[in-house]
């Protein structure tokens, strides 16, 4: 019965693509499930005759569900701005005997407090007023209608909306996380803004476009750094990680001891290998780096010691120490496939700081690695190709 209910809402549902549709389907499975859960818990705690779910949750299950990157969408915006908004209504509502002055005034008065408190949120607008024009009920509540229902309902909304991207796999709240950072913590710019734009750059056409964007920054920046990708491969030509990559990649298993993962990857002359399971199936990444890791090491002096300390087999059933390439290996993996265009890996591996990464066929298995020494010599190639090409 769901599946018949999620494809009868998918027909409903207008898109270009099957991906597109799925995810419209999610966006209002998730509504629908925040707003039921929100009525329910209300009802039972306010009983029916109290102001139990305020019409203004349905437009914050929209940006909730449907826009969860949006800066209009994350907790604060939502709880801030609905109880700000609220607070406002009431006070206006009382100082202000006329409706019709009220609700206008209550509507500018909380959209301005919404963007002094960096809490900007639609529905805020609503609410304030809610506050002046849903009648004596709402009034009697006085500024406790700003407590329950506003805050109360904001509240197990954000909840909900806290689990279900979640579970949807989907970054929730949307901290700002720019991809233009520099992995070594160092004082430069990151390799590919040292020639492209900067972060400098976009706060200054930001600044200068003087508007609000429903778009977070770190999220602006991605779509920028993607449109150069796509002009580059335009222009340049499809490379694509199939062409490129090293088809007889050197690999470990889970349970492959570290002594003899640690004499694979000197003897190859290599910093990192994908670690498989018995489908041949990327599980995890075991670098030179993660034996570093769990040396507990302090100081240089000692590292050779605490390398051999670790990759030498204690002997005990129950030891703490790590002794299969499972309990050091980086989990999970980021991978590519063998159709990806190798601009898309620029960012990764310069960006943030990636050395190897394992591509994957139509069935999820791996079927070989690309290195940023395969990606450099690539990059080159192409360059070198256009001359003749011209």
């Amino acid at each position: 019965m769901p599946q018949q209910v999620l494809a009868w809402l998918a027909s409903l549902l207008p898109s270009a693509n099957t991906a597109g549709v799925r995810e419209q389907v999610r966006a209002s499975a998730g509504a629908l499930f925040a707003l039921a859960l929100t009525a329910w818990l209300c009802l039972q705690w306010l009983g029916p005759d109290g102001a139990w779910l305020i019409a203004p949750m349905g437009a914050s299950a929209v940006l909730l569900f449907c826009l969860p990157a949006s800066p209009l969408a994350q907790p604060w915006a939502v709880v801030g701005g609905n109880v700000v908004s609220a607070l406002i209504g009431v006070a206006c509502a009382r100082l202000v005997p006329d409706p019709a002055l009220a609700a206008p005034l209550a509507g500018g008065l909380a959209i301005a407090a919404m963007f002094a408190l960096r809490c900007l949120h639609p529905p805020g607008g609503a609410v304030a007023l809610t506050a002046v024009l849903a009648g004596p009920a709402v009034h009697a509540l006085g500024f406790g209608f700003a407590l329950v229902p506003v805050a109360l309902n904001s509240a197990l909304m954000v909840g909900a909306a806290l689990v279900y991207n979640k579970l949807s796999g989907r970054r929730y709240p949307h901290a700002q996380r720019s991809p233009l950072h520099n992995p070594h913590l160092t004082g430069d710019a990151a390799p590919t803004a040292r020639l492209g734009f900067t972060r400098d750059d976009l706060d200054a056409v930001l600044k200068s476009y003087g508007q609000v964007l429903d778009v977070s920054r770190d999220d602006l920046e991605d779509i920028i750094l993607a449109t150069e990708a796509q002009a580059y491969a335009r222009r340049f030509g499809i490379i694509t990680c199939g062409a490129i990559m090293s088809r007889h990649g050197v690999t470990a298993e889970y349970a492959t001891e570290l002594d003899e993962a640690w004499r694979t990857l000197r003897h190859h002359r290599l910093h990192a290998m994908p670690v498989l399971n018995r489908a041949r199936r990327v599980i995890g990444m075991v670098a030179q780096s993660d034996f570093l890791r769990h040396s507990d090491l302090d100081e240089y002096r000692t590292l050779g010691a605490r390398l051999r300390e670790l990759i030498r087999r204690s002997g005990l059933t129950h030891s703490d120490k790590p002794e299969v390439v499972g309990q050091i290996m980086t989990a999970p993996v980021v991978s590519a496939r063998l159709d990806t265009p190798i601009v898309e890996l620029v960012s990764l591996m310069a960006n943030s700081g990636l050395h190897h990464i394992p591509v994957l066929d139509a069935e999820q298995r791996f079927a070989g690695i690309v290195s940023q020494s395969d990606l450099l010599a690539a990059l080159v190639q192409a360059r070198l190709a256009e001359p003749a090409a011209a």
